[in-house]
């Protein structure tokens, strides 16, 4: 794969968290008031089709994440979304390693608790079966292996390396 296809993977990534940071993942911190009932009813919807309690009815340990999520990540998507859609932008490598190496350790325990947790079977459940377990797995997949290819290629490509030369003219 091209640097360029990488770069162009890691802009719809940045720039596709920004609605779902904004309009789903924030329901789980503040009162349902808040929003309207459409993204309410998108967020049921995910929640029982994906089994996946965690949105529905958040552990304080999940609210955690989606805190940091707002506050830190949040404010870096478009600022990364921007510099791997222009492409060959060398600051923004280490900003990369911080956010990929936080996104990836949260996933460990959300996907260990998907895997793992004896979900109780009334409402809101979560998955009861291996398949269902796996599916949800897949949903969540994206944010650890988005973020582990990000890490390797600002530790790997040359392009980012220290003292690389832009192969692009400051603007």
């Amino acid at each position: 794969m091209t640097l360029r296809a990488l770069e162009l993977i890691f802009f719809l990534y940045f720039a596709s968290h920004i609605p779902i940071t904004l309009f789903i993942d924030v329901q789980a911190l503040l009162p349902g008031h808040v929003f309207p009932q459409q993204l309410k009813e998108v967020l049921r919807w995910y929640a029982e089709g994906f089994k996946d309690p965690l949105v529905l009815d958040p552990p304080p340990w999940f609210r955690s994440f989606i805190l940091c999520e707002v506050l830190f990540q949040l404010p870096f998507f478009p600022v990364a979304a921007y510099a791997f859609l222009r492409g060959g932008c060398q600051w923004i490598r280490t900003p990369s390693i911080i956010y990929s190496t936080h996104v990836a350790t949260t996933l460990v325990p959300i996907l260990a608790h998907i895997l793992f947790y004896p979900f109780p079977i009334e409402p809101p459940s979560g998955p009861q079966t291996p398949r269902e377990r796996w599916l949800l797995v897949s949903i969540y997949a994206p944010y650890l292996l988005v973020p582990v290819l990000l890490l390797l290629t600002m530790l790997l490509s040359s392009a980012y390396s220290p003292g690389a030369k832009s192969s692009k003219k400051k603007r």
